[in-house]
């Protein structure tokens, strides 16, 4: 059978690949974007398959409204993808107020008020799941990238949350922590603050490698995603297991050094 998708973030990068992915094989997509013209190429390929709408994930209001016209127009709703987002490249000390809000009303709150919106149709119908697009950067961090780490952890730990309220419900929810990929994360896509010059040699010095995966390979690992009886938790999409593996036993190795010290603080 079929499936309905809500998609933000569809006009370009991985949002643009999963509607294609979905669309192709025969599913239908409420596409979302600031700027619907961007879904044209969408609407004109698949036709009456595709929902565009406009929309700033930011505007709570408007995100309710987006997902009553979803549900009014095709029924009923099987995938929600929260993919819309931004990143910050600033150190901690270099984001201003104004930068550090503007990265957690989107990629934190944004991901919030779509989550809240489709849950009473998801719960009534017993039935759906919600992909949370964190990042390796919801697992692990970077120096560099800080405010983007805090908006990408605290959807992991809303999310973790979440798992556990709504799986009565019928409903599955899946962090999906893609690594570094050829999208436009590193281009348009992303925001810097004003350098300062005490850090110029932090900078120079832990600036990162990637290793660029092909957001295409992706599309057939997201069908699988929606279509699985036993979804994950949580999974990787790329090569991020091994580098995450390796941080989260040295947390362990430190938990465990420091457990004598841990017990005794406890009376």
């Amino acid at each position: 059978m079929s499936k309905t998708w809500f998609i933000t973030g569809t006009s370009k990068g991985f949002g643009r690949e999963w509607a294609q992915a979905a669309l192709e094989r025969g599913d239908r997509v409420a596409a979302t974007a600031r700027d619907p013209g961007a879904l044209r190429p969408l609407t004109e390929q698949y036709g009456e398959a595709v929902l565009p709408l406009r929309l700033d994930i930011t505007d709570r209001a408007a995100v309710f409204a987006a997902v009553r016209q979803t549900a009014e127009h095709f029924g009923t709703l099987d995938v929600v993808v929260n993919n819309a987002g931004y990143g910050h490249f600033g150190m901690v000390e270099e984001l201003t107020e104004a930068e550090i809000r503007a990265e957690m009303e989107t990629n934190f709150f944004g991901t919030l008020w779509v989550t809240q919106a489709v849950l009473p149709l998801l719960r009534a119908q017993g039935h759906g799941r919600i992909i949370q697009v964190t990042s390796e950067g919801g697992v692990r961090a970077y120096p560099g990238i800080g405010g983007y780490h805090a908006s990408k952890w605290a959807v992991e730990g809303m999310s973790e949350s979440l798992r556990k309220e709504v799986a009565p419900f019928g409903v599955h929810v899946i962090c999906l922590e893609p690594g570094p990929y050829a999208t436009d994360f590193g281009g348009g896509s992303i925001r810097s603050s004003a350098e300062h010059p005490d850090y110029a040699e932090v900078r120079a010095a832990t600036e990162p490698v990637w290793d660029l995966g092909d957001p295409k390979a992706t599309r057939g690992p997201i069908l699988e995603l929606a279509d699985t009886d036993d979804p994950p938790a949580r999974i990787f999409f790329g090569k991020s297991f091994e580098p995450v593996a390796a941080e989260y036993e040295e947390r362990l190795a430190t938990w465990r050094k420091w457990q004598p010290v841990a017990l005794a603080a406890f009376g």
